[in-house]
């Protein structure tokens, strides 16, 4: 009896497993991002803290892209997007939805498997899962014709959830309607005023649901930061967003004391835009204790730099 209960329970176990409407599994997901050390979800996506969000705002596009490089991440730049709100900054953790060319075998499997749990519309399934704070991103390779998946009420249900907007690589419909949405900072490929309508105008199917996923010429994982400026989109590894802001925050403070004190005339721009001497590295330290309460990057961000100083 004890043998059939725990088959049983092994059974409704694959079952729960098999019904997780195209989502990555926990451990599959801890398996492909071993490099993040910190907090996650409950279904395993990287948990970069709001915090660290709020820094990252003010991270350019050329300070991000140093940091990965350097580490070895040279393909990590989207381009060539439309924009709902190009004045503004996005900036979350990424939740990627896959689609493909529609498949009416497929697509059936899906759907049904998504109707056992009770889901309806394949397009809303990412919207579900999404918190605050999240990007949705998605693949729609492009597609336009019948193939939006987003208009003005998945886009305000995408809002309401983040507080956020969408990479989405496909065509949007509705799009004045989005431009309603205060907040809703977008990328997105093209508009197309049809609309997803399966089965009966099969364009596309959701393939998978937090999975590793391709933006342009970007391999994006659940939990990557996304930073959307200046036209581009960078999708920054969790495990290498500390470092991404704390660079950029040393850049940030050491431009401004150059420049200041190259308007004082206390030393030359060649000695400013060259490897700083000791004198000048100790001058910064100085600078930085003086105006700690002044800058733009917070005091306890510039005790930690102070602290890993060595002079």
């Amino acid at each position: 009896m004890l043998r059939k209960s725990y088959l049983l329970l092994m059974v409704l176990v694959s079952m729960a497993t098999q019904l997780a409407a195209q989502q990555i599994s926990k451990e599959e997901l801890i398996f492909l991002t071993p490099e993040w050390k910190g907090e996650r979800f409950d279904d395993g996506r990287p948990k970069v803290s709001d915090a660290l969000l709020e820094r990252i705002k003010s991270v350019s596009v050329e300070e991000a892209w140093a940091v990965m490089k350097n580490e070895g991440y040279r393909y990590q730049i989207a381009e060539d997007w439309k924009m709902i709100n190009p004045d503004s900054v996005l900036v979350g953790r990424a939740v990627t939805a896959t689609f493909m060319p529609g498949r009416p075998d497929v697509w059936k499997a899906i759907d049904d498997r998504g109707k056992a749990q009770g889901k309806r519309g394949q397009n809303t399934w990412p919207v579900d899962i999404l918190v605050k704070g999240d990007v949705y991103v998605a693949d729609q390779f492009g597609a336009d014709k019948d193939g939006p998946t987003i208009g003005d009420n998945v886009g305000n249900a995408i809002f309401a959830k983040t507080g956020n907007g969408i990479v989405y690589d496909g065509a949007l419909r509705d799009v004045e309607g989005l431009m309603e949405i205060g907040g809703f900072t977008s990328y997105y490929t093209s508009y197309d005023a049809s609309h997803h309508n399966p089965p009966g105008d099969l364009n596309t199917m959701l393939i998978g649901i937090n999975q590793p996923t391709r933006i342009r010429t970007v391999t994006v994982m659940p939990g990557d930061v996304v930073l959307g400026k200046m036209g581009v989109v960078t999708f920054i590894p969790a495990h290498l967003a500390e470092k991404v802001a704390t660079v950029s925050e040393v850049v940030r403070l050491r431009d401004m004391f150059g420049h200041q004190r190259i308007k004082e005339g206390t030393y030359t721009a060649g000695q400013i835009d060259t490897r700083w001497s000791d004198e000048i590295e100790k001058d910064f330290s100085k600078w930085l204790n003086e105006h700690i309460d002044e800058l733009p990057v917070s005091r306890e961000q510039i005790q930690e730099i102070l602290k890993k100083r060595t002079w």
